[in-house]
């Protein structure tokens, strides 16, 4: 009988450590570049334009974006959204955006289909 107690306990941890596992886990899942097309209006503003350079908050070249690997895309709008990254346009856009945005936008802009 206690050893079949110890058996249940275990069994009991094991099943709630899977559950934290699977609902800690991210929310989203492969980006869909459908609704990245959607999210990307704001972003061809001065990604979608070849040579664009900023003049705010100092003259700054825009990278083109489209192409570019879909793991860097969302890297690199979390480290705008933390702060890591430091530009106001960019820090105020990617504040905006949820994680599963960056993964739509990154599956668009890693695509290819942008045009």
């Amino acid at each position: 009988m206690c050893r079949r107690l110890i058996i249940r306990r275990y069994d009991l941890f094991g099943l709630s450590a899977a559950a934290v596992c699977l609902l800690s886990a991210p929310a989203w899942g492969e980006g869909d570049p459908a609704h990245g097309r959607a999210r990307a209006q704001m972003c061809e503003g001065c990604h979608g334009i070849a040579g664009y350079r900023t003049a705010y908050p100092r003259v700054y070249s825009v990278p083109m974006i489209g192409g570019q690997q879909a793991a860097y895309i969302v890297k690199t709008l979390q480290d705008y959204k933390r702060g890591v990254r430091k530009h106001p346009t960019m820090n105020g856009i990617a504040a905006t955006l949820s994680d599963q945005d960056m993964v739509d936008l990154a599956a668009y802009y890693a695509s290819g289909t942008r045009k």
